[in-house]
Order: C-alpha cells, then structure tokens, then sequence
C-alpha cells in the first residue's frame, strides 16, 4: 500500500504543479474527497498524507509565484485563521502533559491540514472564473463518490472498506445500520464526515445555475446528486444540514422574510427555555433528529463541558482524553461538537478566536453581499452565507476532523478570496467591456467596407 500511497502523491504533485491554480486547487480537494487520510507514508515518527504532500507542493509553487503572490490582498478573516491556529499550536506546545517531540508531530500535521489548506485557496482563488472553474471539477468529481455511497447504503458493499488494515493506529469504525439502509462512509473514516463533504459543496454547486449553456441545467442534476451523497451517510447530523442548506438557499427568493423568521426563532428559544422543565438544548436534540441516533449524548456532552469548565477554561486538556466517559456512559469520551472539541484542545482563547473566526467570515461575506450589485455575484454570496451558518449551527451537533477539516478549512479560504469575484459592473472589468463595445463592428457605423 505504501507504492500506491507513493505513486498518487507523485501524481497529483505534478498535475498541481503543471496546471493552471485553479484546476490545480481542484486537483489538491479531489486528493482529500478519494484517498483516505488514514493511509500515510511512514517517515520515522512522521505520517505524511497524500493530501498533505500535495497541498506542501502546491503552496511552494504558489509562493514562488509572483504574480500569485501579488493577488492576496490580506483581509480580515485571514487574521482571524492565522490567529485561531497559532493559538492552538501554541497552547499545545506549551503543554507538559505529552512529549515535545509528539506535539511537534500532531501540530506540524495539523497545520498542513488547516492553515496551508486555506493558503492555497486564497492563492488559487483570484477571480471569478477560477472558483467557478474549481466548483465545476469538484462538481463533476462527487458525482462517482455519491453513487458509491448509494451503492455502499443499498447494498452494503464497502470499496475502501479492505484499506482500513494498512491504517498505522487504531482506527475505529462505525457501520450501524438505519432505516433498513447500511451507513456509507466511502474514503473516510466516519458516516458523518462522508455525508458533510457534500453539504459543503451543494452551496457552490447549486450557484452554478447561473452560467451558460448545459451548465444551467447541470447545476440542478449535479446538487440533486450531491444531496443523494449526503443522505447515503445515513446520519442525522448531514440530513440536517441538508435541509437547512435548502432552507437558506430557498430564503435567497423571500428574503423579506429573513429578519422575521431570526426574530420567530429567538422568541420562540426564549418561550422554550421559560416553560420548559429541560434546558433549551436538551429540546432542541429530542427534535432535531430525524433519522435517530445519540442526541441525548450531545446534550449531555455540553452538560458536562459546562460542569468542568475550570479544568479546561486555560489551556484545555493538553491533548489528552478529558476524562468525561463515565460521565457519558463510554469509556472514552467521543467529543461529537466541534466547540468543545477546540475547547478542551486549546482552552478559552482557542474558543475564542474559532468563534471569531467563523464570525469575521459570515460578517465578510454579508458584506460583499450587501456592497454587491451584480445579481449573479449577489447568490454566490448568499450560497457562502448560507454554508457559513449552517456549519456555525452543525458544530453544536458533529466534529470536523481528518479530509473533512481540510475541506473546511478550503471553503473558509474561498470565503477569503470571494472579496476576488468583481463583478463585470465595477472596476477595470466595466472599461474593458465598455472598450469592447465602442470597438465591435456595426453594419450601420459606416466605413470603407
């Protein structure tokens, strides 16, 4: 398995740095949707990724690239990611309770995974056409990857199920049943990591309906298929993504009714709270869980991060277990919320700057909304909008973690880069095309013929 590893890595490294950056970011996401992070090349103490060679390849080649370099203009939100990792690798170096040596490895890792991830993206994402372009490839490449999880659900039937043994540690794997269905997880590790991958493209997908020729019709098979994908998992956690997804995208069409149903939900939250016997959040999961599973587990998890909050409020747990298994009825505790997860990795300035993070990225993209007055670049926006906050509400529910963190963390660099996408109205764009007008022939303009 190592030769295989080996062979892709070879592979994509030279198709990312022979195509053009867009195609070549493409390239690097399809590593992350096919090739399990599970299967690494062993280079001592190091496990290296086919995604993390190629996204190391890919971020030299754009950093020797002047023009690329040229094209980032810092924005708000790159603040805020720099700031969310440095302070989690530096709360973690700064722990005693694992070997330096093992921090310096799980950290340098999750850098690749976060921070260079959202560096090639706002490197390959300079204009419109590149996103599109990349939307398009990804598009077309989850095709195959939602049909396996059709195949995987209906008949249980498993492609990458054998390559789990070449896993270098222990690696747990969950296939319950549900609904008479088997729970696909096709190249990852988890059901719900395999059905988010799609949610955090549908958005993207769905706004290509405003391009030209097949691509308006191929938009609205492509995100029928994307939702097939994420309903293969089985998982309440991407069906309910899934329909919130669809709810913003609807609401883009009425959006009068967007201040009135925030107002409807916070009041009722509040009524909620007032007469209810249990705590708002404990309703919530009893509800939002359409297909089944543990949401009693996930109101109980924040019960418990709430009760222990002295333990971890400074700097986390140091990457250890936080012991709350008994307390959850397990007996290790499996942190199903992205927020406690940072939390007990990196105490409360880690919370912190990865809330702020995903705030200073809604408030940019309503920004761009609102400054925007192209209609077309306006739906892109609402589709970042839309993702944004339905990831906000999902990390309450599921963590993040292996390909679909850096995916994440990809989005969250288009995001950066979505300042890029001028619209043909404004700027250079609209003297170029007002000087292709006034040139273009007119059989009425007269002339020598």
């Amino acid at each position: 398995m190592t030769n295989i590893t080996l062979t892709i890595a070879i592979a994509a490294s030279m198709l990312v740095l022979y195509l053009r950056p867009a195609k070549a970011f493409a390239i690097f996401m399809a590593t992350l949707l096919y090739y399990p992070s599970y299967l690494v090349l062993q280079l001592g103490i190091f496990d290296i990724s086919v995604s993390r060679i190629v996204v190391g390849v890919l971020l030299l080649r754009c950093l020797a690239n002047t023009r690329l370099r040229g094209n980032i203009k810092w924005c708000p939100l790159d603040t805020w990611v720099a700031l969310s990792v440095a302070t989690e690798i530096g709360i973690a170096l700064a722990s005693t309770r694992i070997p330096m040596l093992m921090v310096l490895e799980n950290r340098s890792g999750w850098l690749m995974d976060t921070l260079f991830a959202y560096m090639v993206a706002r490197f390959c994402i300079t204009n419109r056409e590149a996103m599109v372009t990349t939307v398009k490839w990804i598009g077309i490449a989850l095709v195959p990857l939602a049909l396996l999880g059709v195949i995987e659900a209906l008949t249980g039937w498993q492609l990458y199920f054998a390559m789990m043994r070449y896993c270098p540690w222990e690696l747990v794997v969950h296939i319950n049943p549900r609904l008479g269905f088997i729970r696909a997880i096709g190249p990852f590790s988890h059901s719900i990591m395999f059905g988010a991958v799609f949610v955090l493209f549908l958005p993207f997908v769905y706004s290509l309906r405003h391009e030209r020729n097949y691509w308006r019709l191929l938009a609205y098979i492509l995100s029928g298929v994307l939702i097939l994908g994420a309903l293969s998992s089985m998982s309440s956690g991407p069906w309910m993504m899934v329909l919130m997804i669809i709810g913003c995208l609807v609401l883009e069409h009425c959006k009068q009714w967007v201040k009135p149903l925030i107002i409807f939900i916070v009041v009722s939250c509040l009524i909620v709270e007032i007469i209810s016997n249990r705590p708002l959040h404990h309703v919530i999961v009893s509800y939002a869980n359409p297909i089944g599973g543990s949401g009693w587990y996930r109101a109980k998890l924040i019960d418990v991060a709430i009760e222990h909050f002295g333990e971890w409020w400074l700097a986390g747990y140091g990457g250890l277990d936080p012991g709350w298994g008994s307390a959850l009825g397990m007996r290790q505790t499996d942190i199903t919320n992205q927020y406690i997860i940072v939390a007990v990795r990196s105490g409360l300035f880690g919370l912190m700057a990865f809330c702020s993070m995903l705030t200073v990225a809604i408030f940019s993209v309503v920004r761009l909304y609102k400054s925007e007055k192209d209609l077309i670049l306006r739906s892109w926006y609402w589709a970042m909008g839309s993702l944004i906050v339905v990831l906000i509400i999902s990390f309450f529910s599921c963590t993040f973690f292996g390909q679909t963190a850096t995916l994440f963390y990809c989005i969250l660099g288009i995001v950066g880069s979505s300042g890029n996408l001028i619209s043909p109205n404004n700027g250079i764009y609209k003297v170029i095309n007002d000087v292709d007008v006034n040139l273009r022939y007119r059989p009425d303009a007269g002339g020598t013929g």
